[in-house]
C-alpha cells in the first residue's frame, strides 16, 4: 500500500449502527481510514480491518485481506468466538484511562448502594415512610471486604476508588503483582476467584469472558459468599447463570445484585429480573470509551497492520485478553 493512501475498513455489528454511533469521530482521521457498511463496499479485496461489535457469525466472510478486527470497546469475547474471524486477524482492543475511571465511578456508586441498602430508602421513600434502618445494620467500611474479580485496568481503577473510601480490597489475580497496592491483597493461582468470593461482603465482577470464567457466577460460587453478601455484576452476561443468581438471592445467600450485562441484551421485557425489588438493572452502560479515543486508537492500529507492524492494543486471542 502507498504512503498517505487511505486504509479502508468495514464496519461489522449484528447490535448497532456503528456508524452511527461512532461516525462523527472518525471524521477527523478521513484522510487515514475510510470504514463502510458492507453493502457500501464495491470491492471487499480492498479491506484490511473491521470495527467490530457482535459481528454475525458469518461477517467477516467476504474479506479475504482483512488483517485486524478492532472492538469498539474493551471487551473483545464476541469478536474472537465469531467462527468466519480469520486466523490470521489480529484482534484489537480499545485501552482508555478515561474508560476506568467512569467505570470506578459506577462501581463506587453501587458499593454505597448495597453497603447502605439503598433500596430500602428508595421502597419507602415511594410510600411517604420514614423508615430508619437500625443503626447496628450497617458496618463501618473498614469492616465490609470489597472483592473484585479482575484486575487489568478496569479493576485496578475500581480497586482506587473503593479504597478511597475505607473499604478493604481482595483481588483475584492470576499473577500477584510484583509491587504493593495500597489497600488491597491479592489472591492468586487457581481457585483465587473462590477464594476472594469467600471472604467478600461485596463482590465486583470484571473479568473477560473466558472458557474458563464462563458461567462462573454460579450456585457452589454465590454458596461461598457471606450470608447477605452483595453482586455487583460489570463483566459479561455469560459469566452468569441466572437462576443460580435467583436462588442464591432466595435463601437469603445474596442479598442484593446490581447487573449491568446480560445473557441476552437488550433484557427482554418480560425478564423476571426488571420486577425483582433485589436486583438493580442497568443496561450495560457501565463504562463506556470515549468515541474519540477510539477513533485515534483505531487509526494507529490499522496503520500498524498494514506497515507489517503488532499494534500496542492487540490481544492474545489464545486467553481472550
Amino acid at each position: 500500500m502507498a504512503d498517505g493512501q487511505v486504509i479502508e475498513g468495514v464496519y461489522l455489528s449484528d447490535a448497532f449502527d456503528l456508524h452511527a454511533l461512532y461516525g462523527h469521530a472518525l471524521t477527523p482521521h478521513a484522510d487515514q481510514i475510510r470504514l463502510r457498511h458492507p453493502h457500501e463496499i464495491d470491492d471487499p479485496e480492498e479491506i484490511r480491518f473491521a470495527l467490530c461489535w457482535r459481528p454475525a457469525d458469518d461477517a467477516f466472510l467476504p474479506y479475504p485481506n482483512l488483517r485486524l478486527a478492532n472492538s469498539i470497546a474493551a471487551g473483545v469475547d464476541s469478536i474472537i468466538n465469531c467462527p468466519s474471524l480469520p486466523a490470521e486477524a489480529l484482534v484489537a482492543r480499545v485501552r482508555d484511562e478515561d474508560q476506568g475511571d467512569v467505570m470506578a465511578g459506577f462501581a463506587a456508586w453501587h458499593v454505597i448502594w448495597h453497603h447502605r441498602n439503598m433500596r430500602h430508602h428508595i421502597v419507602h421513600e415511594a410510600k411517604h415512610e420514614w423508615a430508619r434502618l437500625i443503626p447496628s445494620t450497617t458496618k463501618p467500611p473498614r469492616e465490609t471486604p470489597v472483592g473484585i474479580l479482575g484486575f487489568g485496568l478496569m479493576g485496578r481503577a475500581i480497586a482506587r476508588a473503593v479504597t478511597a473510601m475505607g473499604f478493604p480490597v481482595i483481588a483475584a489475580v492470576r499473577n500477584t503483582p510484583a509491587e504493593d497496592v495500597p489497600g488491597v491483597r491479592f489472591e492468586s493461582g487457581e481457585g483465587a476467584a473462590q477464594r476472594v468470593a469467600e471472604q467478600a461482603a461485596i463482590l465486583i465482577n470484571v473479568l473477560p469472558l473466558t472458557g474458563e470464567t464462563r458461567g462462573l457466577l454460579n450456585l457452589d460460587f454465590f454458596n461461598r459468599m457471606p450470608e447477605g453478601a452483595a453482586l455487583i455484576q460489570l463483566g459479561r452476561g455469560e459469566h452468569l447463570i441466572e437462576a443460580d443468581l435467583v436462588r442464591a438471592l432466595d435463601s437469603g445467600r445474596i442479598a442484593s445484585a446490581s447487573l449491568d450485562v446480560f445473557d441476552v441484551e437488550p433484557l427482554p421485557k418480560e425478564h423476571p429480573f426488571w420486577a425483582d425489588e433485589r436486583i438493580l438493572v442497568t443496561p450495560h452502560q457501565a463504562g463506556d470509551c470515549s468515541p474519540h479515543t477510539m477513533a485515534e486508537q483505531l487509526v494507529r492500529a490499522a496503520q500498524a497492520v498494514v506497515a507489517g507492524e503488532i499494534p500496542e492494543t492487540v490481544v492474545d486471542r489464545s486467553n481472550g485478553y
